[in-house]
């Protein structure tokens, strides 16, 4: 009966942290793999170590004098070993990672979690076990997960407690690579399933998943069960408590994930795992985001509307795009993309497809934002779609897209970017609140 617990960058800000986690260790036996980010944010005009060791590598790489930032970081580990009065030789390791600046940025910036791991095992009395000896990678940048399940089982038993370093592995030469940025949470998650642990507990500085974001509906409440699926489709439109990607490995094998306040370690936080009976809320969750582009493609009358779509697709393809949504009628279809994704080659891509011949016209509607509504329990309400278009009119705002697919887990709408506030509220407000 194995649980593995993350620690979030927050959760290892200072020495106080420390003693947190120690107290959330020793509460509950089980917990004997601990997964941490490195050092965080103590207050908010504080600077988190990962952004230092990017900084850091970046005056090495351009050959600028990097001893100012070398220290800020070296102030932050000294200040939690003296605070704990650790035996760690902190110089030593710091000499150690200068002599290997030319094993690259992935290496310089994986420190922040060695450090950290190092230090926390130290405290906890427990083992260390380097990430870069657990997590392997191809040479194409992909997690090998047949190879890393396997040295995982042969290095970790259960019988001992350790602490394992986030965010890394290696390739098969030991060079170290990073996942990207979140991905300690991915570390957690393949340790899980690698050890087929009961649970896996993400420690951060919220007490769960709120059912909308807080920054945009006043103190919205909080969601106690939440299925893998739907916790896919709101972490995809923007509420990011949890890197979207660590939910693949333990979902296959229905872990039970348990996103938890570090501060508040005994308060419910928010399950999410495969099978959840609860069918008391219509509306899971509300979650958007802003700027999104639409390329609207009018087709000539007596064209396949089916090559079209492929031909547009291939483009957008060509220029590395992603597409979010196809909404289509008769004679006509729109792609909706991400703005950044395709604003610096927006006029190439115009220009690509006004190649094609069948194509009678495009228009580009850049003032989007898409807004998906998610339930597993939407499926046995009849109605809700046309209860979220009725909020929305009643509150002026205009429909620009829709977008729905036959497992009814999630209504998306596309308003304009200026309506984004006002519509999820209003949409909490009618629903939920």
């Amino acid at each position: 009966m194995i649980i593995v617990s993350k620690f979030g960058g927050s959760s290892v800000a200072n020495a106080d942290c420390f003693k947190q986690i120690k107290n959330i260790c020793d509460s509950d036996d089980n917990r004997r793999i601990i997964v941490t980010s490195a050092i965080g944010k103590s207050f908010n005009d504080d600077n988190k170590i990962t952004d230092l060791l990017y900084l850091f590598y970046a005056h090495v790489k351009y050959k600028v004098n990097y001893e100012n930032v070398l220290n800020l970081i070296k102030d932050k580990y000294f200040q939690i070993k003296n605070d704990l009065g650790l035996k760690i030789d902190l110089n030593k390791e710091f000499e150690y990672i200068i002599d290997n600046l030319k094993q690259g940025e992935d290496y310089v910036v994986s420190r922040g979690e060695y450090l950290t791991a190092l230090m926390l095992s130290e405290y906890l009395g427990f083992d260390f076990i380097d990430a870069k000896d657990l997590i392997v990678f191809d040479y194409n940048g992909k997690v090998n997960y047949e190879k890393t399940y396997s040295v995982i089982s042969n290095k970790i038993d259960g019988s001992k407690k350790v602490v394992i370093p986030g965010f890394y592995g290696s390739y098969p030469d030991g060079n170290i690579k990073l996942f990207s940025r979140g991905g300690s949470d991915i570390t957690g998650s393949i340790i899980a399933k690698g050890i087929n642990a009961i649970k896996y507990e993400n420690f951060t500085d919220v007490p769960g998943f709120y059912i909308a974001s807080p920054k945009i509906v006043n103190n919205p409440k909080l969601i106690k069960e939440i299925t893998y699926n739907e916790l896919r489709e709101l972490s995809y439109m923007g509420a990011s408590v949890i890197h979207e990607d660590a939910i693949f490995p333990i979902q296959d094998v229905n872990i039970p994930l348990h996103i938890l306040e570090t501060k508040n370690p005994f308060e419910e936080g928010t399950i999410i795992s495969n099978n959840v009976s609860d069918k008391g809320n219509i509306i899971t969750g509300i979650s958007g985001k802003k700027s999104f582009v639409s390329i609207n493609i009018q087709k000539n009358k007596s064209s396949d509307k089916l090559s079209i779509i492929e031909f547009v697709l291939k483009v957008l393809k060509k220029f590395n795009v992603p597409i979010e949504s196809i909404p289509t009628s008769i004679d006509s279809f729109s792609v909706v993309v991400e703005e950044d994704k395709v604003n610096k080659n927006l006029y190439d891509i115009i220009a690509t497809l006004k190649e094609n011949q069948e194509i009678e016209d495009i228009k580009i509607d850049n003032d989007i934002a898409l807004i998906a509504v998610v339930g597993r329990n939407m499926v046995y309400k009849p109605g809700i779609s046309a209860k979220i278009f009725s909020i929305l009119g009643n509150n002026e705002i205009n429909i620009k897209l829709i977008s729905q697919n036959t497992s009814e887990i999630s209504i998306i709408v596309g308003v304009k970017n200026s309506d984004f506030e006002k519509a999820i509220n209003s949409i909490y407000n009618e629903l939920i609140k």
